[in-house]
C-alpha cells in the first residue's frame, strides 16, 4: 500500500473505477448500435478496391449491360490485399473505445476473437485487410493491425477468428457445408455488388461514367446516386473488372459532401486458386478457445429467449415479422423499432449523471407531434430515439426522421 493510502481510499477508489466501468457499459449499450449500424451500411463490401490512375481506352457499355455483367461474375477463386478508410463522422469517444467494444460482444462476456467485437474497428480510421477465396465454402480475412492480426476463416462447416494480440480463439459451426452464420469471412466481391444493386429501382439513377484502373486492373465505372431528396447518400461508384465483371472499387460519398464515408478497394488482386493451406487452422498453443455457439445458446437462455433463425433476406416483410417497420420507399426508408422503454434516454446531467451528459453531446434534442426525443448522427446512418421508446434509423437526414415520427 502507498505511503497516507488508507483502506477506506482504496475502497473509494476501487468504487470509482467500478463506477467508471458500469458508465462505459451503459453508453455501449446506447451507442454502439448507431456506430454498428453505420458500419454494416457502409462496409457491405470489404472486397472491393482502391483505384489507380489511368483511364483505359475500353469498348462502350450500357449501364444496363455493365449490371448484367455483375451478376453474371461467376470469379470464386481470388485473393488480394485491401485498403479500406471510413469516416462516418462519429465523435470523438474520450477513453470510451474499450468499453464500446467490449460492450458490443455480448456485453463484454464474449471473446475478443469474436467477430462481433471487430466491426466496430472499421467503424473509423484506415485498415489493411487480406481476402482470399476458394468457392463458398472456403474463404478468409486478415485485419492487419500494428505488430498483431486478426483472421476470420470459414472453411467447410468451421468458422474460425484468431486474435493473435490477446492469443483468443472463436469457434463456431454452420448448420450445413457451405452456409455459414453470417459473422463469417466475406464471400467475393459479387456478394457486395448484389447487395449495392438491391438498391437500383425507379428511385435511382444509374449510369456508366468513363473507365479506370484498379490494382493494375482495366475497370469501369459504374455510378449509382438517388433519385430522392432527404437521403444522406450521395453517390456510389463502383469499378467493375473489364474482364470478368467483379466489382474492383467501392467509393460512398455523402450527400453532404466532403470525403469520403466509405473508400474501400483492392492494393493487390489475383484471380488464381489461392493455396488450400490458406484456409486451414488449427488453434495455437495455450490459446483460450471460446465455442460460440455454445456461447450464443448460454446467453439467450440467460435472457430467456428462443433461438430463431435471422431472415436470408431483409425485405420489409421480413423486417415487420422482426420487430421492425419500415416506413417509405428506396433510398428513404426508415426502420421504426419500439422498444417499449419509456422515458427516453438520460441525456442531461440531472436525469443521467455523468452519462446523461455524455450522450447529450452526442445527440440533438428535438421535438415534433410525436413528443421529445433525441437524434445521433453519423455522416451515413441517423438515428432518432423518442422518450416513448421508438426508434428510428435511415441513411436520411434528421428533417425526415422527425416527419416520419410525426407521422407515425
Amino acid at each position: 500500500m502507498a505511503p497516507y493510502e488508507t483502506e477506506d481510499s482504496t475502497g473509494a477508489a476501487q468504487a470509482d473505477d467500478e463506477l467508471r466501468a458500469e458508465r462505459r457499459r451503459k453508453a455501449a449499450r446506447y451507442v454502439v448500435p448507431v456506430a454498428v449500424m453505420g458500419v454494416a451500411a457502409a462496409t457491405i463490401g470489404l472486397v472491393p478496391a482502391l483505384a489507380d490512375s489511368g483511364d483505359p481506352d475500353l469498348p462502350k457499355i450500357t449501364a444496363q449491360e455493365l449490371i448484367n455483367k455483375i451478376a453474371k461474375s461467376d470469379v470464386q477463386q481470388l485473393s488480394g490485399t485491401v485498403k479500406i478508410s471510413t469516416d462516418l463522422g462519429l465523435p470523438d469517444l474520450g477513453g470510451l473505445e474499450s468499453g464500446l467494444t467490449s460492450g458490443a460482444a455480448q456485453g463484454g462476456d464474449g471473446s475478443s476473437a469474436d467477430p462481433s467485437t471487430k466491426l466496430t474497428e472499421l467503424a473509423s480510421g484506415t485498415h489493411t485487410l487480406r481476402v482470399a477465396a476458394d468457392g463458398p465454402e472456403k474463404q478468409k480475412v486478415s485485419l492487419l493491425e500494428s505488430g498483431a492480426e486478426y483472421s476470420l476463416i470459414h472453411n467447410g462447416t468451421d468458422v474460425w477468428g484468431y486474435d493473435s494480440k490477446s492469443n483468443e480463439v472463436y469457434h463456431s459451426t454452420a448448420a450445413d457445408s457451405g452456409k455459414a452464420e453470417q459473422h463469417e469471412a466475406p464471400a467475393t466481391p459479387k456478394d457486395f455488388a448484389d447487395e449495392v444493386l438491391k438498391s437500383v429501382d425507379d428511385t435511382t439513377s444509374v449510369k456508366v461514367d468513363g473507365t479506370a484502373q484498379v490494382a493494375g486492373r482495366d475497370a469501369y465505372r459504374l455510378v449509382i446516386k438517388p433519385k430522392q431528396s432527404g437521403t444522406t447518400v450521395g453517390a456510389i461508384s463502383i469499378a467493375v473488372d473489364a474482364k470478368t465483371g467483379t466489382p474492383l472499387k467501392f467509393t460512398l460519398t455523402p450527400s453532404s459532401g466532403g470525403a469520403a464515408v466509405v473508400d474501400a478497394g483492392y492494393t493487390q488482386v489475383s484471380f488464381a486458386k489461392p493455396a488450400a493451406s490458406t484456409f486451414d487452422f488449427t488453434p495455437p498453443k495455450g490459446a483460450k478457445v471460446t465455442e460460440g455457439d455454445s456461447l450464443d445458446k448460454a446467453n439467450r437462455a440467460d435472457k430467456g429467449d428462443e433461438i430463431t433463425k435471422s431472415p436470408g433476406k431483409d425485405t420489409p416483410e421480413e423486417l415487420g415479422k422482426n420487430g421492425f417497420d419500415v416506413l417509405g420507399k428506396g433510398w428513404n426508408s426508415i426502420a421504426v423499432l419500439d422498444t417499449g422503454s419509456k422515458g427516453g434516454l438520460p441525456t442531461d446531467s440531472a436525469s443521467g449523471g455523468d452519462l446523461g451528459g455524455f450522450l447529450g453531446s452526442l445527440g440533438d434534442p428535438v421535438s415534433g407531434k410525436f413528443g421529445k426525443g433525441t437524434v445521433f448522427s453519423t455522416r451515413l446512418i441517423n438515428a432518432l430515439i423518442t422518450d416513448d421508446g421508438k426508434v428510428y434509423v435511415g441513411a436520411v437526414d434528421k428533417a425526415a426522421l422527425v416527419k416520419a415520427a410525426n407521422a407515425g
